[in-house]
């Protein structure tokens, strides 16, 4: 059984996606195995997007994801992080496939309503920022 964590980003919260978004993981057989809301400062999104820290996109980035609050979730399933990835769809939402999430929801490559990790390595350093071990159910 993989892991992977999931970002509803503030644009997806806002817009009250959160139900479709889980229903769509759901439907796909991925199990939800912690879940919280909680709005990242501007520092706590820096840490948490260092990787990109040299990247021309990394302020507006930052300003986005502590603009309003995101629900992060660890999913699980077999394959769950291609899984997710392929719910997901493309970052930018005009290369993605229909009915995907970022297809039918994102309204400019930033506002895309959900973060994936892409890699068992990136998705256990990102549900350990976000999850304890006593928090993950499974």
């Amino acid at each position: 059984m993989e892991r992977t964590l999931s970002i509803i980003k503030p644009d997806g919260v806002k817009r009250g996606l959160i139900g479709e978004v889980v229903k769509r993981f759901e439907a796909a057989g991925i199990k939800i195995a912690a879940m919280k809301m909680l709005h990242l400062s501007k520092e706590q999104a820096r840490a948490f997007y260092a990787v990109h820290k040299e990247r021309p996109f990394y302020e507006s980035l930052t300003d986005f994801m502590s603009s309003g609050p995101i629900v992060v979730m660890v999913l699980e399933a077999e394959n769950v992080i291609r899984k997710n990835r392929d719910l997901m769809g493309a970052t930018n939402y005009k290369d993605a496939a229909p009915g995907t999430i970022r297809r039918d929801f994102a309204s400019d490559i930033e506002k895309n309503v959900v973060h994936g990790s892409d890699a068992p390595e990136t998705a256990s350093t990102e549900i350990a920022f976000f999850f304890n071990s006593l928090e993950i159910c499974g």
